[in-house]
């Protein structure tokens, strides 16, 4: 395993998990990591057209892990897998740098037709717990997406999407990018739905008022 990878990313686990006390303990304790230790073996080995082993090697990590992630599927640098358990990503998945996914999240295809049918994740994306990112999309470098959003359609970069199916939402204060934990700002409205329903109510609370200044006028006028 080269040392460059092994390094870089328990690198990055002891800068962005507070829980991370040492090297030692992310290498011994941290199944995200585990699981690209799994992939890079089946990985090359997919590469070199030894398919069954690649898949079985794939099956043995996420045996030990808990974590699924296609043999054929492409991994950037710095992936980080918080938690862990229930993280699946599909044979045409694409992720970029310095990723962070957590628990429970789906990178699928909604087609059973051969080719691209995974998602593409850019640079710096972070995709809370419980997320679904399904089909050929891609999601831009800095996007956010929020716990347990399902996500049927292309993100734009630096945007932050919630809810089922994913909307965006505003992201107050966001001069540069910043961790987001589990993919949720704080500091924004997190219900777009909600949000549109406000406005509505506050549309038709006008309109009552002009109705009723109309109603108060003479005949005539």
């Amino acid at each position: 395993m080269p040392i460059n990878f092994m390094r870089d990313t328990v690198k990055a686990y002891r800068e962005r998990d507070p829980a991370a006390r040492s090297a030692l303990e992310v290498l011994l304790c941290y199944p995200g990591l585990h699981a690209l230790i799994w992939h890079r073996a089946s990985h090359a080995l997919w590469r070199q057209g030894l398919t069954l082993p690649a898949r079985f090697l794939a099956h043995l990590g996420r045996f030990f892990t808990g974590i699924e992630i296609h043999p054929a599927a492409k991994i950037g640098r710095r992936l980080i897998i918080d938690h862990g358990m229930g993280v699946v990503i599909g044979e045409t998945a694409e992720v970029g740098d310095d990723v962070y996914l957590y628990h429970q999240v789906t990178l699928g295809g909604t087609s059973s037709a051969r080719g691209k049918r995974h998602p593409t994740l850019g640079n710096n994306v972070i995709v809370g717990a419980g997320a679904k990112i399904l089909g050929g999309i891609t999601i831009g470098d800095n996007a956010r997406v929020g716990a347990n959003a399902v996500v049927v359609s292309p993100v734009a970069a630096n945007t932050t999407v919630v809810g089922i199916p994913a909307r965006p939402v505003d992201r107050h204060s966001q001069r540069k990018p910043r961790f987001d934990a589990y993919g949720t700002p704080t500091d924004c409205d997190l219900d777009p739905l909600l949000h549109d329903l406000e406005a509505m109510r506050a549309e038709l609370t006008r309109l009552e008022s002009r109705v009723a200044r109309m109603a108060r006028l003479p005949v005539g006028e």
